[in-house]
Formats: C-alpha cells, structure tokens, sequence
C-alpha cells in the first residue's frame, strides 16, 4: 500500500535562496580540449566554483537568502543540515561550519547528509518529520556540491556547482505548504566513488534505466496516486536534471508537459548541480509562481533513492520572494572561462 508521508502538524517552506557562482565553462570548450571540434551539445555551458568557493561557502550564501525571505533570526533555527557529495572535509561536518557563520550555534542540532544527489530533499524530509512534530519550529536544510567530473569524462559535461536552501516551519507562515511526499528507494549501484578515490564512476546507460527512470517514475505515481491527484493538477513540475533529455523524458512518462517543467529545467545553462539539482529547479519556480499554484517534485539520488514532493503556493510568496536575490539574477551574473583556467580552479592538475 502506498503510504505518503504527512506529518501531524502542516509544514511548508517559510524561506528558500539559491547561489550559483559566476564562472561558466561552456561545453564547447570541453569539447574542443577532449574530443575535438564542437557538433553541438545539449548543455550549453555549466557554472563552476571559484578557487576561494566550496561547498560551505555557497550553502552559506544560499542559506543567507533563504533567512532573508524567511524573516526570522538565525537563533530560531534548530537544525541546520547540509546534503552534499562533496563536503570539504571527510571527517568534520558543513553543517557545525554552516551553523556558526549564520549565527545559529550553539544551541541548535547541526550535521551532514549524503544520498549522491538526493542528499539536499532526504534533509528535506527529515527537517518535514522535525517541524511536524513541533520538536521544532524553524529547520535549515541545503543541498550543495561542486563540480567532479572526472576529465575527458562524459560527466565532465555537466558536473556543476551551486546550492539551493529552504527552511521549513509552520504551514501558517509559509510561501509554500508541503502537502506530502513518499520516498522510494533500492540498492541499485548506477554511481559510485570508494573511499579515497577523486572522482566517481558511474554505469553508463545503466543510470538510465533501471535507475533515474524506474525511481523517479515511482516515486512519483506513487505520490499521485496516494494525494488522488494528476499531472494536470499541478502548474510546475521539476525533476532531477542530470542532463537535458532525462527530465523531459521522465516529465513524458508521468504524464507532465513541456510548459509545466520549463521554469524549473535549468540544467542546458548551469549545469548538474548534484545535491541542489531539483531544489534548484524548485528556486526557481518559487521565483515565479503564484498563489494556488501546485509544484511537483522528484529528486533523484544514485545508490539509488527518490523523493517525491508536492507543494502548494501561498499568499505569502507574493511579498517575501524579492527579498533576496532571484536564482534567474545568478544565471544572468556570469563570467566565461576556458578549460585551463578551469582546471586550475577545481584543482584538477596534480604535479
């Protein structure tokens, strides 16, 4: 039996920010250093964290315009948790770093997520759990990462940096009222990297099917079926974007048009941004949307997991959305670079 999850007390987004950095690495440019000439690629560019930019850092700045729109003081917060493939240090959590440059330490619960690009909405649907309980009034949750693609790899395409943020609090103070959602999950090694390794592996077409498709389409129904909603029912729709062409296509199989993903479908301009990839996608619908508008949402975690979300706008969107800046104002902030200077901001020559 399909069982979504609802907490006891309503729960919804009170903030949200994104952060995305300036510096674009067009796929051409790949291209041209691995493959020769330049047919043409999906993917027009991809944004990549600056040499002083990580993890940290871009979860603080996203986490910074989430607060912003929330309206609340960092010491309401009683969680603070950042899911991420690619925190800066192995042994010492983001979140106790995130934590205590908001301003919200000591007296609040503080740790790391890691579900490969899922690890941003599994936060997401512990800090749902926390609030419902009323445990807590106010819970941060980011999903951030940085580009890892091993070089010459097809990965390399479309690993990217960014960070998307959302607090979470009571319905009654919210821009966005979680209605439910449902996970689905199996072990399922599509992509991988072992302890020690620099870059991960991935299987190929395998990550298609019967990974990202199978889960995503899973997830999904499931959730429609248990809110006895339909495709039609929403206005936005956005889903994990490791290229261009999964997510249409998976928007093709649940049912969901192309008008309805694409606010949302902003990996041809800035790339796979691993655990912010969705919650990016919702950024931006947020930035836009109205209220009564219905979003729908499926994560996408290799190992592999998805998190299905659906969420109804509120009043409150109209006034708090510009109190930060909008994801569309970092997509349009840009500076190209080319493949050396690439490389040597993500630290990819060793000597």
């Amino acid at each position: 039996m399909t069982t979504p999850l609802r907490p006891r007390r309503d729960v919804g987004i009170v903030g949200y920010g994104a952060y995305i950095p300036r510096y674009r690495l067009p796929a051409a440019e790949i291209n041209r250093v691995w493959h020769g000439g330049y047919a043409g690629h999906p993917v027009e560019e991809k944004a990549v964290a600056g040499p002083d930019e990580d993890t940290f850092t871009m979860a603080l700045e996203a986490a910074r315009n989430a607060l912003a729109r929330a309206g609340i003081p960092a010491q309401d917060l009683r969680a603070v948790w950042v899911g991420s493939e690619s925190h800066p240090y192995a042994v010492k959590p983001t979140g106790t770093l995130l934590a205590e440059a908001l301003g919200a330490a000591p007296s609040v619960q503080a740790g790391d997520w890691e579900f490969a690009c899922k690890a941003g909405t599994e936060a997401m649907v512990a800090a749902m759990g926390l609030v419902g309980s009323a445990m807590a009034d106010y819970a941060l949750v980011v999903g951030a990462d940085t580009a890892q693609g091993r070089p010459g790899d097809a990965l390399e395409f479309t690993a990217a940096s960014g960070a998307a943020a959302f607090i979470l609090g009571p319905a009654e103070h919210a821009v966005a009222r979680i209605l439910a959602s449902y996970s689905y999950v199996t072990d399922t090694p599509d992509f991988w990297r072992r302890e020690g390794e620099k870059y991960p592996s991935h299987g190929q077409r395998f990550t298609g099917e019967p990974a990202y498709f199978h889960h995503i389409t899973q997830a999904g129904r499931r959730l429609l079926e248990a809110l006895d909603m339909k495709p039609e029912d929403f206005t936005f729709a956005v889903f994990h974007q490791p290229n261009t062409k999964f997510p249409q296509r998976v928007a093709r199989m649940l049912g969901f048009t192309q008008e309805q993903i694409a606010v949302g479908l902003l990996v041809h301009c800035i790339g796979n941004t691993y655990s912010a990839s969705a919650l990016m996608g919702l950024t931006a619908i947020l930035d836009v949307a109205q209220p009564g508008d219905r979003i729908f949402m499926v994560s996408f975690g290799s190992g592999a997991g998805s998190d299905a979300f659906a969420f109804e706008v509120t009043p409150a969107i109209v006034e708090r959305r510009d109190k930060a800046p909008r994801t569309e104002d970092y997509i349009r902030r840009r500076t190209e670079i080319d493949y050396g200077l690439y490389v040597r901001y993500r630290e990819k020559l060793h000597t």
